[in-house]
């Protein structure tokens, strides 16, 4: 039997009073690629853009599902609305929405202020899902207040949260090698909040001294934003109260002196640009055999053109 797909404006509807299916099945068209998605992504829009989005990275085995979690508890006692996207490197077909370490979340799974969709990162490098930007707009128009993005957990390469969020968490731990990934540029350059979780663990103040001087060499200018470095035990709830008032703190810092509003407009010329680079790449794959770029290969082997030259003159003709 084919499931039948309701229109658009009864989908984003039922999305924004609330109904968990049709916000899931709203994701479910962007991670398809849907012929509707236009249409989905144009009846959103006047509604998007209040959501606080959180990225939350670190390297496998720091407790990014654990902390997830524990953030998600904290922002409901508030009584938030919360959406939780878990970028994972399998299928989100393999039986449910909550497999592995996302079992932890599992606890929030009847609350209906509370959204959780896992996501297959499909190869996409950068520790996301290349679809996590529509996502992330379904979440934001269906009236979450704050939406919480985990990465896959790849470690260094991760950086791409940090243009996909308003406010980035780096999370490390003792013992994971984390004095070591401080060292890099990558860390120093994504985090906006440190977070040493497992911190009743031998060596916390280790790495939460290598952490510090690490972050004492970064260049930053007068005013900018210090970003804290903050202990918890995410699995026992210690911490994690703190962690949520430095998040509070970075967004009305970010309201109060335009930052908010630069970041999200950066987020979306990166969205348009891949959108448009996408469509183009689409129609330059059916080039291929076409006599037009036969004709312009000819020329430059022959000597009779530039490569250069061809390209113009083959976009031209698109």
């Amino acid at each position: 039997m084919v499931r039948r797909t309701p229109p658009v404006g009864e989908l984003v509807g039922r999305a924004r009073e609330g109904e968990s299916r049709a916000v899931a099945r709203l994701i479910s068209l962007v991670e398809d690629e849907s012929p509707m998605l236009r249409d989905v992504m144009a009846a959103l829009a006047p509604y998007a853009g209040n959501a606080h989005i959180v990225g939350i990275t670190g390297s496998p085995g720091v407790g990014k599902s654990t902390s997830t979690s524990a953030l998600v508890s904290a922002y409901r006692e508030t009584g938030k609305r919360v959406g939780v996207l878990a970028v994972d490197p399998s299928s989100p077909f393999s039986g449910g929405a909550l497999l592995g370490d996302r079992v932890r979340m599992q606890d929030h799974a009847t609350d209906r202020g509370v959204f959780i969709r896992s996501m297959a990162s499909r190869g996409h490098l950068g520790g996301l899902s290349w679809s996590t930007p529509q996502a992330l707009r379904v979440l934001d128009a269906a009236g979450f207040d704050v939406v919480l993005v985990e990465t896959v957990g790849v470690g260094q390469s991760e950086v791409e949260i940090a243009g996909m969020a308003d406010t980035t968490l780096v999370l490390l731990a003792p013992g994971m090698g984390d004095g070591i990934q401080a060292a890099k540029a990558g860390i120093l350059e994504v985090g906006d909040i440190y977070v040493v979780n497992k911190a009743d663990r031998d060596g916390v103040q280790s790495v939460t001294r290598d952490l510090r001087a690490m972050l004492a060499l970064a260049e930053r200018s007068e005013g900018s934003w210090t970003p804290p470095i903050l202990k918890t035990v995410a699995s026992r709830n210690e911490g994690v109260g703190e962690v949520v008032q430095a998040i509070e703190d970075r967004l009305a810092w970010m309201s109060g002196n335009g930052v908010l509003t630069e970041r999200r407009r950066s987020r979306a010329r990166d969205e348009i640009e891949a959108i448009a680079t996408t469509a183009l790449r689409s129609r330059f794959a059916h080039l291929h055999g076409d006599a037009r770029l036969d004709v312009l290969a000819a020329k430059v082997a022959d000597g009779g053109t530039d490569p250069y030259s061809a390209a113009d003159e083959l976009i031209a003709a698109l």
